[in-house]
């Protein structure tokens, strides 16, 4: 991951003010982040910089709660940390959040997936340089050209989740964002069950 990345580039549209994720969604939501951030697939950089994050659907809308932005470094997540996307624009490359933290500098990313596919509910942005190497082409592949934090990547994801063969991968490697792998699932269980396989495959 280069020291160029992990900020947020689009305009970011913020409410300081609570937000509540339900029992089970945050429950889900730290169980996951924890055991990511175990494996360094979710962290930072020594420089600080942040990478990976995980979000969840608000149920029934295209909102979803994600965690915030310069959250990497943190070992165990309150809900301050998280924030919730409320209305996102991938044209313009921007978005509305509320909490007491701005949203992740990949949330159009994870916009993209939950207003192409309605079954998914959860999605995990990892980090780790020997998976993406591993796993680059074998997994629905964005192009390279494709720049990480651009609207072109949002419509890059869209265009490869919702061709019929990738129905059902789970997977998406991020071609031009090295060491980048998104998982998607119905739940955040099944999301983080994807990655766990992908992550003991030999």
């Amino acid at each position: 991951m280069s020291t160029s990345e992990g900020y947020i580039k689009f305009q970011c549209d913020w409410k300081k003010e609570e937000i509540h994720i339900s029992p089970p969604d945050f429950e889900a939501l730290q169980h996951w982040r924890k055991t990511l951030f175990d494996l360094h697939l979710i962290g930072a950089l020594p420089n600080g910089i942040g990478y990976g994050n995980i979000s969840i659907r608000a149920t029934q809308t295209n909102q979803f709660f994600i965690t915030g932005s310069a959250t990497g470094h943190i070992d165990e997540l309150s809900e301050n940390d998280y924030s919730r996307v409320i209305s996102y624009d991938i044209e313009k490359n921007s978005l509305q959040c509320i909490g007491q933290t701005k949203a992740s500098s990949e949330s159009l990313s994870h916009g993209a997936i939950y207003q192409s596919c309605p079954a998914v509910n959860a999605i995990i942005h990892i980090h780790s340089e020997s998976l993406w190497k591993r796993y680059l082409h074998d997994y629905p592949t964005t192009l390279q050209e494709t720049a990480y934090g651009t609207p072109e990547m949002a419509y890059e994801i869209i265009r490869i989740i919702q061709l019929s063969e990738n129905q059902h991968q789970g997977i998406i490697i991020m071609g031009g964002h090295t060491d980048g792998i998104i998982a998607y699932g119905q739940t955040m269980n099944e999301a983080g069950t994807i990655l766990l396989e992908i992550i003991n495959q030999r």
